[in-house]
């Protein structure tokens, strides 16, 4: 799987907020404690406090983060991200360490500071997922059953069938078989597990983990510019 393909596919969800689906795999929901809100805050806030000196993306860059999609100019949420913390996140979790710092666009052409992604391979269970951030608290994804278009036509993401794209992770396409069926490339599962913990959004619990930015920067109807 190329790269390029996979960055925007993964960024792809339906608008609004985030739902399962055959292409969005959720932890279920788990009863809150105190301990946990505790906890998720306590996470927070170590965040917060480590991402204000990257206010400006170009602190991230020279910090060794990367633009995820570069060629995709209007991206609802940038993702500026260092591979060797996502390595760093499948052995160890620092909340200061996040795999990707997250950005928007402020409606003056320039990037502001959102929050920040966490990461785990794919073969993380819920209860070790629970172990970094409270299950309670906010919910992690897994991006699944995704068709992407043959390496060289990523023009096709634009094709539609009955008015709805094919491919991407908006696509009507949710199984092998109907991706080989248009010499597409299928994963059943893209990436690992990530959450977005939105710390510049709000300082309360239901406004950094309540929502996830992610599932909302992708109005492209599947197809790529994530």
């Amino acid at each position: 799987m190329d790269m390029g393909s996979a960055d925007h596919a993964a960024h792809e969800a339906m608008a609004g907020k985030m739902v399962e689906s055959a292409h969005m795999r959720m932890t279920p929901m788990r009863p809150r404690t105190d301990a946990d809100s505790i906890r998720a805050m306590a996470i927070a806030d170590t965040l917060r406090h480590a991402l204000e000196k990257y206010s400006d993306p170009a602190a991230a860059e020279r910090d060794g983060f990367r633009l995820f999609m570069p060629q995709m100019k209007n991206q609802k949420i940038y993702h500026y991200t260092k591979w060797a913390n996502a390595l760093g996140e499948a052995f160890r979790f620092d909340p200061a360490k996040p795999t990707s710092i997250l950005y928007k666009n402020d409606g003056s052409g320039h990037k502001q500071l959102v929050g920040a992604m966490y990461t785990m391979p794919k073969r993380t269970t819920p209860a070790d997922l629970d172990k970094r951030i409270p299950l309670s608290v906010t919910q992690w994804h897994l991006h699944t059953n995704l068709c992407m278009p043959p390496r060289g036509e990523e023009q096709r993401y634009a094709t539609l069938r009955d008015g709805k794209p094919l491919f991407g992770l908006a696509g009507s396409i949710t199984t092998k078989e109907a991706c080989d069926a248009e010499n597409g490339r299928f994963t059943d599962v893209l990436f690992g597990w990530m959450v977005h913990a939105n710390v510049f959004e709000g300082t309360d619990l239901k406004s950094v983990w309540g929502h996830d930015e992610h599932a909302e920067h992708a109005e492209h109807g599947g197809r790529p510019g994530r």
